[in-house]
């Protein structure tokens, strides 16, 4: 019998800092090492691997485009790690210069050149510890199409059932009469897992699945089509434990546990190599980040990316202040922090819309804005893995869940009609996706009006706001109402 310990992380997305937590010191790249040197320690049998999205959400990580990350993950020794759709945030070249930095396997199955149908990364990888041999494949949501767009050599696989077609692809090829456990380390969301796992052919010998994208905390794994799903919530503050025993003689699981393991004062020690590597970035990003830019009245929420919020109606109305549009879509996803302010430091204010890019304005008939929202609220969306926006003043919207129906739709207290115009502004990643995303083709929008530019920087219009309005406060005002 051997006993396998095997840890996993997902949307790591640079979280290196330790956080307080009900008084306990919580989370943090040198506590999460300490933790996988302790386990390692008392099972020499245990595996790391990472589900995706290791990139954005800190500016040690931005600031140098990834490569400290790179650097400190290193030291955690990962056996394997999967793409996420943030991976490629960089630019695909500078994932590819990164992938030489790395010293560990990252593989991906779906992303591939459309010119020869070859696969950017190595699909799966091979792992053996105490005998058994375990195959890793790697899945990536559909998302990187998006953040993509301008890699017209570039695709990927976009459904589940064509996901399960080419896992069935690499089991038929590379699950030789050897491999023993067979994991899939997707990226494609909690739901997404759920309908990957009923799509799998039972002799495919799928025995687990390690997700990431939605963020999801699980208590408990979820077992669909007899394979459990798991995820490790977000940042460092948790990893994912499996423990299998597997029995080598009849070459089968005897039984595994699973747990979510906090990673507080409690579980490890720091690790104090990592914690001077990490101190030499931080060191270098305070000095140039750590200044105040405002004082927000109080501490502002962005608690769930799918519902008004606190940030996001602030963010949506700095972006329409003084404007040269009626209505900004400020996309809910680039509000990365849950709670801000009410000091704000630089180093702060970027990590909270990490993905800076030029803002366009777009014009759209009443018709056409109420396709986009009832588009925006369909089902999917509730499940925090479509897009989301929060919508600058003046926009009500009330929508029945039940009926699937947009009962009141109004600008200014005024309903809104047909052949009303209305000029959007939209973040540029929401603009290059706009078919889908909003649910109305682009070519269609542009011929009310010719889209263009109107700002190179959305940082650049949030900092100079926040410097000069200090005392900024924003509540949640039923902007977006839903009903039953």
């Amino acid at each position: 019998m051997s006993h396998i310990t095997l840890l996993h992380s997902n949307d790591m997305h640079g979280d290196w800092l330790p956080e307080m937590v009900d008084g306990k010191e919580t989370g943090g790249l040198p506590r999460l090492s300490g933790y996988l040197k302790s386990v390692r320690n008392s099972n020499p049998n245990t595996l790391y691997v990472i589900a995706g999205d290791m990139f954005r959400g800190s500016i040690i990580d931005s600031e140098y485009l990834g490569l400290s990350t790179i650097d400190m993950i290193n030291l955690t020794k990962p056996d394997v790690v999967s793409l996420g759709n943030h991976e490629v945030d960089y630019g695909l070249a500078h994932l590819l210069f990164l992938e030489k930095c790395a010293d560990f396997p990252i593989i991906n199955t779906d992303l591939f050149v459309t010119v020869n149908n070859k696969r950017l990364f190595s699909p799966y990888i091979n792992v053996t510890v105490d005998g058994v041999k375990i195959l890793f494949i790697g899945i990536l949501t559909q998302e990187v199409l998006s953040t993509t767009k301008s890699e017209k050599i570039v695709g990927s696989y976009v459904n589940m059932k064509r996901a399960a077609k080419e896992i069935g692809v690499i089991c038929d090829n590379y699950r030789t009469t050897d491999t023993d456990i067979t994991v899939l380390m997707t990226h494609i969301g909690y739901e997404n897992d759920i309908q990957l796992a009923k799509e799998l052919d039972k002799h495919f010998g799928v025995d687990f699945i390690i997700g990431g994208h939605s963020h999801t905390y699980m208590e408990e794994p979820t077992i669909v089509n007899g394979i459990p799903i798991v995820q490790a919530f977000t940042g460092t503050d948790f990893i994912g434990r499996f423990d299998i025993n597997y029995d080598k003689v009849n070459r089968k699981i005897e039984n595994w546990t699973w747990k979510c393991v906090p990673i507080d004062e409690d579980a490890a020690e720091n690790d104090h190599v990592m914690q001077g590597l990490l101190d030499q970035y931080k060191g270098v990003t305070d000095q140039k980040y750590k200044r105040v830019v405002t004082r927000f009245e109080r501490e502002l929420t962005h608690p769930r990316r799918e519902q008004e919020t606190e940030m996001g109606n602030l963010y949506a109305d700095v972006m329409v202040d003084d404007a040269s549009y009626d209505i900004m879509m400020f996309g809910s996803g680039a509000i990365r922090k849950q709670a801000m302010g009410p000091i704000v430091e630089y180093q702060e204010m970027l990590e909270n819309t990490p993905f800076d890019d030029v803002l366009w304005m777009v014009e759209v008939t009443g018709e056409q804005f109420r396709r986009m929202i009832q588009f925006i609220l369909r089902d999917e969306a509730w499940t925090g893995e479509t897009e989301f926006y929060q919508f600058s003043r003046g926009v009500h919207i009330k929508y029945s869940k039940s009926k699937h129906k947009i009962e009141e739709l109004t600008f200014n207290g005024k309903p809104i009609k047909d052949d009303d115009r209305f000029k959007i502004g939209l973040q540029n990643y929401h603009y290059t996706n706009f078919d889908e995303f909003l649910g109305v083709p682009i070519e269609e929008v542009k011929q009310n009006f010719k889209p263009r530019v109107v700002a190179t920087s959305v940082n650049n219009i949030i900092e100079e706001y926040f410097t000069t309005h200090p005392g900024l406060d924003a509540h949640v005002e039923g902007r977006i109402e839903i009903v039953d």
